[in-house]
């Protein structure tokens, strides 16, 4: 669903990125409260509401995911699909480097690699573009600060979009109203048809998360992190086979770095997964050995 929003976007014409990212916030909370409603999931407000610590920063992960949406909905109504999909490529990376640099975390060699190739691809498209990618990068840096402040956070993905929606609301609700009153806002304007996609902007944003929620605790992280590499693929094969944007020489060897810089993680990632897996093995036949006369469980050790 993420790779084939692009195909989106643009049925919202002739409405503007702003008016469109204002009527997702607004339509996003209609949805995820029809949805907190039906699972009868009100508890963690409360909670929530006491601790203004985590409300800042689901303030900050609202203001962050504003400008993530905005960009993307503006780069692909301007033709610039496979720009914003380089976005969601080396966005694993930032994440890495953002890790490194406020988190104080230690990188293993491939993973050292893998970020300096992903830096050497940004230099090499920015040359071959006269200027750097700042629509991939802004999308990155977004989307990395975004799902570092949903760590510190730490809830759940529907009541994450909840709150961040409601704080998004009235801002968002106030600028459709001033559009109204202008007479510049599409939506009732455009016809019923049109009114109803605008309105469809909160199913297509919270679906694809109800998803990734449900997904995320039934499939291993590692499988997890490859399925979540689909997204930039769909994009991009979209901006080259149904958009037609171009793609010189520079950019295939931008993008080539990308991919290279990725196949280190991935291989990196399922390689310490192995052996963790190994490890865990040797322990537990270890301590059974020391225990021979242990009762068997039902059950084998997480």
């Amino acid at each position: 669903m993420w790779g084939l929003v692009p195909l989106f976007w643009p049925l919202l014409k002739p409405a503007g990125a702003i008016e469109i990212l204002a009527h997702r916030m607004v339509w996003s909370l209609a949805f995820v409260v029809v949805a907190l409603l039906a699972l009868r999931r009100w508890a963690w407000i409360g909670e929530l509401i006491r601790q203004p610590r985590r409300l800042a920063l689901i303030g900050l992960a609202a203001a962050v995911i504003t400008v993530n949406w905005g960009v993307y909905i503006w780069s692909v109504n301007s033709g610039h699909v496979v720009e914003a999909s380089l976005g969601y490529f080396i966005n694993p990376l930032v994440t890495i480097a953002m890790g490194v640099l406020l988190l104080k975390e230690r990188l293993r060699p491939v993973q050292w690699a893998a970020v300096a190739i992903g830096a050497g691809a940004v230099v090499v498209l920015a040359v071959g573009a006269g200027r750097p990618p700042w629509i991939s990068l802004t999308l990155a840096l977004s989307f990395a600060t975004y799902g570092l402040v949903k760590k510190k956070v730490n809830l759940g993905g529907l009541e994450s979009l909840a709150a961040e929606t409601a704080m998004q609301f009235l801002p968002a609700l106030g600028y459709l109203v001033w559009l109204g009153a202008s007479g510049n806002a599409t939506f009732g304007s455009e016809g019923a048809g049109h009114s109803a996609l605008l309105a469809a902007t909160g199913v297509v944003t919270a679906a694809p998360l109800v998803c990734f929620g449900a997904a995320a605790i039934r499939v291993p992280l590692s499988t997890l992190g490859l399925l979540q590499y689909l997204a930039p693929v769909f994009q991009f094969g979209l901006g080259i086979l149904y958009f037609h944007e171009a793609m010189p020489p520079e950019r295939w060897a931008g993008f080539s770095l990308v991919w290279l810089a990725l196949t280190l993680l991935t291989w990196d990632a399922l390689r310490t997964a192995r052996r963790g897996r190994v490890a865990l093995a040797a322990a537990t036949e270890s301590a059974a050995a020391v225990r021979p006369d242990a009762a068997p469980t039902r059950e084998p050790a997480a």
